[in-house]
């Protein structure tokens, strides 16, 4: 006794790829293939290109609020219960930043005075938000230390202090002018205290791309502004930067550990843990969004393969009555169409990283369209992103599109194999 043949064997491929070819006067819905190849390759390629978009932005986003701030602030907590009341400050910064270094997992600490003064230039004011920190320490923050555009040196900074380019532009002044800085804490008289003022020359204004960051930010030399602020020997916080600042979140403990008893950290994403979330929601909608997309496209087959068993009914009868098994129809009208799922997301997969990878190039056909730089069209409120390809991206666009594919082909081909020869073969 002959043995059953395995599934998907070679004859069920040939007749599967017999009726893909058909013409349409000979019963083939070669049409209908085209249209249901084209509409998941389209609504593939723009699922990934969409996420792959989204991403960019998303690591646009964080690089803009991480570019120039810590991934982790140490503070010290006031302890007023004791016999000595302890403030604020951190006195052995020295040895708590070479602990924090020593972990692993941080890539620098960088002791820091932060206070806001009032800055003040011919009669102009600005509020000010000062940070005083080492040369060293500052080279560690990209978006000022390479910024999109500068005016002076970086170099100078022990000799003056560095200003963000709109509140530089606010108060009226460029490099080589001196600031003069106000800060209400100053000498305690009779009469009461008095403000402490301080000039420092402008050696350095950098433009971050920032605003919230352009508008009020200094950077003073850390020995300076420890003089100024009162701080002699002594930092208002410790701020580090991790290799990996999405995971920043298992570093707090170890952190806070190696910091002393007084201190606890706060990290970037307590800052800003709202506008995450509202990111994340936005990925979950926009994926929601364009999945009902490749559904829609992926709907063309089951049209398609409806059309293609109804041409076939005389085929069915005669393959049933040869001895073909329904397993071996069913099988036959699902390869229809999970080769055109298949081969639609293979190319929609390959436009989409293509496009992701040539973004640049999709920027320039903007500017040679509409006659604008992308720089100029930024400034008038567009906004392009980069685009990021990731693996999980890919995975779960190409996963979609197949599973959905593949899934509502059961259907058809369901009908298919449990047509009755009889039926099929009565008018022919």
């Amino acid at each position: 006794m002959a043995s059953a043949p395995p599934p998907f064997a070679r004859f069920e491929w040939m007749i599967a790829w017999r009726y893909l070819r058909a013409r349409r006067a000979d019963g083939g819905v070669s049409v209908m293939t085209w249209i249901s190849l084209i509409g998941i390759t389209l609504a593939v390629f723009a699922l990934i290109a969409t996420l792959a978009v989204r991403a960019g932005l998303r690591a646009d986003i964080i690089e803009a609020m991480l570019g120039a701030n810590a991934h982790i602030d140490v503070h010290y907590q006031r302890d007023l219960t004791g016999d000595i009341p302890l403030d604020h400050l951190i006195r052995d910064y020295a040895d708590v930043s070479d602990r924090l270094e020593a972990l692993p997992g941080v890539e620098d600490a960088a002791p820091l005075v932060r206070k806001q003064v009032m800055g003040s230039y011919r009669g102009q004011n600005a509020p000010v938000d000062v940070y005083g920190i080492s040369y060293d320490d500052l080279l560690d923050y990209p978006m000022i230390a390479d910024p999109d555009q500068s005016w002076g040196s970086l170099a100078r900074f022990d000799d003056g202090i560095a200003l963000g380019a709109l509140l530089a532009r606010q108060l009226g002044v460029a490099t080589g002018d001196r600031i003069k800085l106000i800060s209400p804490d100053g000498v305690k008289t009779p009469m009461g205290t008095s403000p402490r003022v301080s000039a420092y020359e402008v050696v350095f204004i950098f433009s971050s791309g920032q605003g919230f960051i352009d508008q009020s930010r200094a950077y003073l030399p850390l020995g300076k502004a420890q003089e100024f602020f009162n701080r002699d020997g002594a930092v208002d916080q410790i701020d580090l930067r991790v290799e990996d600042p999405l995971s920043v979140d298992r570093m707090v403990i170890p952190v806070t550990a190696a910091s002393g008893d007084r201190a606890y950290a706060y990290t970037w994403q307590d800052r800003t843990g709202g506008m995450i979330r509202a990111l994340k929601m936005q990925d979950n909608a926009i994926f929601v969004v364009l999945s009902i997309l490749v559904l829609i496209a992926a709907l063309n087959i089951v049209s398609g393969l409806i059309m293609l068993v109804k041409n076939k009914g005389r085929d069915i009868g005669i393959l049933r009555t040869m001895g073909l098994s329904q397993g071996s129809i069913l099988r036959v009208f699902f390869l229809c169409g999970a080769v055109v799922g298949t081969v639609g997301t293979i190319l929609g997969v390959i436009l989409g990283v293509v496009f992701a990878w040539n973004i640049d190039s999709v920027y320039g056909l903007v500017d040679w369209i509409t006659g604008s730089g992308v720089r100029d069209l930024e400034a008038n409120g567009f906004f392009f992103p980069s685009a990021v390809v990731t693996m999980g991206d890919v995975l779960a666009a190409a996963g979609l599109s197949l599973g959905l594919s593949w899934l509502i082909t059961l259907f058809p081909a369901r009908r298919a194999a449990r047509m009755n020869p009889v039926e099929a073969l009565r008018y022919e």
